[in-house]
């Protein structure tokens, strides 16, 4: 899929033919370009031969089907993994900036495959809009849907009509938490993210879009000034750089009080709340001392910890429930905003860490 060509291939065209087009794709959600008969055959001929729509994917899914894993095959006969989680009220598609991660996180499956490049514009979007066409099907006729509120902190904006089913919501949610690192690919991310934004074509609000940082202090200082509403995530991980910079490398450039001088930062310009992820491993970051060494870290305005358990990845383990339970406590009683994250997809490789490009 190259969208890219599109404005080329149309130039000679009325202007008006370009807005149909992107209609046809981000709205109508076509697969094949004869789907859209308001244009003339000659020209969706043309569309199919310079610009085709088709999204090379193995669908895996997990047994509870709350989780659906695309293994996108690349021009290049790479490969890069996106995840549809669905919960009760809202469809996250969790995306991939690039292909494998520069930074090498020892809990991370991504890092062991090493750095292979950047994700294109295109590249970003498709991951969106394969899960997209996939929940397409499910939604009820016209005449059920009902209207609702079109404002940038409400439901998704995909749709000026939204099903009266929240089963069938199409996507509400798009997090920068797969493969690679996103303030690495900073440019097409952003690119595509503005796309997806346009509400003249997929539409769905700025506050629905989450990008996830080891802490590229460069990229949050670049955040902060966007005029998107963006959310921020940081993935933390350790109370303290000793243990941080054994787990997590990128900590030996972006220590914990760079990051947090950045975050900082970046709240004072724009008022955002700040999620800071943490992956709870057994026997490396869950002890006692480490959660009092984290709430003296997190005890600020605007900041939230997320507690997620690890996936199994290699020799690391989750923190068993009741170790997570008691950290959390400490963080609460510390005046900590936190929250226990629960993993999807575990069973298909899917989950936090486990994205390798592989089926």
């Amino acid at each position: 899929m190259n969208l890219e060509k599109l404005e080329n291939i149309l130039k000679g065209e009325p202007k008006f033919r370009l807005k149909q087009a992107e209609k046809a794709v981000f709205i109508d959600l076509i697969e094949d370009w004869q789907e859209t008969t308001t244009l003339p055959l000659e020209l969706r001929e043309k569309l199919n031969s310079l610009c085709p729509l088709e999204i090379k994917a193995e669908k895996i899914e997990s047994k509870d089907k709350k989780t659906i894993k695309a293994v996108i095959n690349l021009p290049d006969g790479l490969k890069v993994e996106a995840v549809l989680m669905m919960y009760e009220n809202r469809n996250t598609v969790c995306v991939s900036s690039q292909v494998g991660c520069v930074f090498a996180c020892a809990f991370c499956a991504t890092g062991k495959m090493g750095f292979k490049r950047n994700l294109t514009i295109d590249e970003i979007i498709e991951q969106v809009l394969y899960f997209a066409r996939l929940l397409a099907p499910s939604r009820p006729p016209a005449n059920d849907w009902h209207c609702r509120a079109g404002s940038d902190s409400g439901p998704a904006r995909r749709l000026k009509f939204m099903p009266s089913d929240d089963a069938n919501m199409g996507i509400t949610n798009i997090v920068f938490m797969g493969m690679g690192e996103p303030f690495l690919n900073y440019k097409n991310v952003l690119e595509a993210i503005m796309i997806l934004n346009d509400q003249q074509g997929f539409g769905l609000g700025a506050r629905h879009f989450s990008i996830s940082t080891v802490g590229v202090v460069e990229g949050i200082k670049k955040l902060a000034d966007e005029p998107l509403q963006l959310n921020l995530a940081i993935s933390l991980h350790a109370p303290n750089d000793e243990l941080r910079s054994k787990i997590m490398p990128v900590n030996k450039k972006y220590s914990i009080k760079k990051i947090l001088q950045a975050v900082d930062d970046y709240i004072k310009k724009t008022n955002r709340k700040v999620m800071f992820e943490y992956i709870m491993i057994d026997g490396v970051n869950d002890s006692e001392k480490q959660a009092r060494e984290l709430a003296e870290l997190m005890k600020k305005p605007l900041y939230f910890v997320n507690l997620i358990p690890c996936n199994p990845v290699g020799e690391f383990k989750p923190s068993l429930q009741k170790k997570i339970e008691k950290f959390k406590k400490i963080l609460l009683e510390s005046g900590v905003a936190v929250n226990q994250r629960y993993s999807f997809g575990q069973d298909i490789s899917a989950a936090c860490g486990q994205l390798a490009g592989v089926a």
